[in-house]
């Protein structure tokens, strides 16, 4: 198995603890892992991005050139990444902040209103982890229960009450791979 990945959106949307979570998981998962971050000098509302490389072997290259999978938070990140994607990959996208479909007719794409559902569950914050759901219960990487577990890996200790409403999240977002 080697999976290429790329999560990207605004500074302030998770798109960096997503990649955390798929890494930390897949390494639980006894796999070998690659993740980047990238992010503008701004804070929050800057563009931010991660790749991750999930791989059963050493991995390669740590940077992706046509990722299999990614998760597009925004319109911008959406515009960049989705010419990107192999052929036969998967893009989840956000629809409550992208006001059009993806042009590719080659890979599999999931929308799903995530700032929407999130808001259903308790907290905006969680509208990124509703996308991995469905990214991760697509794509089989790692299984959702592994990558529950890696909340408690990536997230600090003092935010651990909100371990409930992330797992609500995944599962939420998984519900949505079926709906391709």
């Amino acid at each position: 198995m080697y999976a290429e990945y790329i999560f990207a959106g605004f500074g302030g949307q998770g798109v960096l603890t997503l990649g955390k979570l798929l890494a930390f998981a897949a390494m639980n998962d006894g796999k070998k892992v690659a993740w980047i971050p990238s992010y503008g000098p701004e804070m929050r509302g800057g563009t931010a991005n991660c790749a991750v490389v999930v791989a059963d072997d050493e991995v390669g290259s740590p940077i992706p050139v046509s990722p299999d999978f990614v998760v597009a938070m925004n319109l911008p990140s959406m515009d960049k990444f989705e010419p990107l994607i192999k052929p036969g990959g998967v893009l989840v996208y956000n629809k409550s902040q992208i006001p059009r479909e993806p042009e590719r007719k080659d890979i599999t794409t999931i929308g799903i209103y995530a700032d929407r559902e999130a808001d259903e569950i308790g907290s905006n914050q969680v509208a990124a982890v509703i996308a991995l759901g469905a990214l991760i219960a697509k794509s089989g990487t790692v299984p959702l229960d592994t990558l529950k577990g890696a909340f408690k890996d990536v997230i600090p200790q003092r935010h651990h009450k909100l371990i409930p409403m992330n797992e609500a999240a995944l599962d939420k977002g998984a519900s949505h791979a079926g709906d391709v």
